[in-house]
């Protein structure tokens, strides 16, 4: 019997606002305790989540809130942990040389849950908008808006 789809995703819509995205990569991210039963409940915050690299040259997201269980005080986990990200070596190498480059940095756009049951994190290689940028980026959008209502 195939699982029910989970309708759980949480977003970053602010991302898409302030970043460029170049490259999209889904990655899993090591969970301990409630924290999966929380993101299930859509208790989690993508607001000013970022990707870095250790010392050992590990990708962890940071920034990401992933509320306490509501069900019970043994177990919980710590809200606001650095969480370790999963992807093969040849991901990580790549985004390791690109970060280097000047203006580029590693985004948290969206958190779900996938059709196996594990949370995933869709990360996003991201160059950072100028004001010109931002400005351009309503406008178009504004003028998707119009079309969709019917006004052209």
């Amino acid at each position: 019997m195939p699982k029910a789809k989970s309708k759980t995703q949480i977003s970053n819509r602010r991302a898409s606002f302030d970043y460029e995205f170049l490259e999209t990569y889904t990655a899993g991210i090591v969970l301990t305790g409630t924290e999966i039963k929380s993101i299930r409940g859509g208790k989690a915050s993508l607001v000013d989540a970022f990707c870095y690299f250790d010392e050992r040259g590990q990708l962890y997201v940071k920034g990401m809130n992933v509320a306490t269980y509501f069900w019970g005080s043994w177990g919980n986990h710590d809200t606001n942990r650095d969480r370790k990200l999963l992807l093969n070596k040849k991901e990580l190498l790549k985004l390791r040389q690109s970060v280097k480059l000047k203006g580029l940095t590693i985004v948290a756009v969206k958190l779900f849950i996938a059709d196996n049951g594990y949370a995933k994190l869709l990360i996003a290689l991201a160059k950072g908008k100028k004001e010109f940028d931002k400005r351009q980026t309503i406008k178009e959008k504004d003028i998707r808006r119009e079309m969709d209502r019917g006004g052209y």
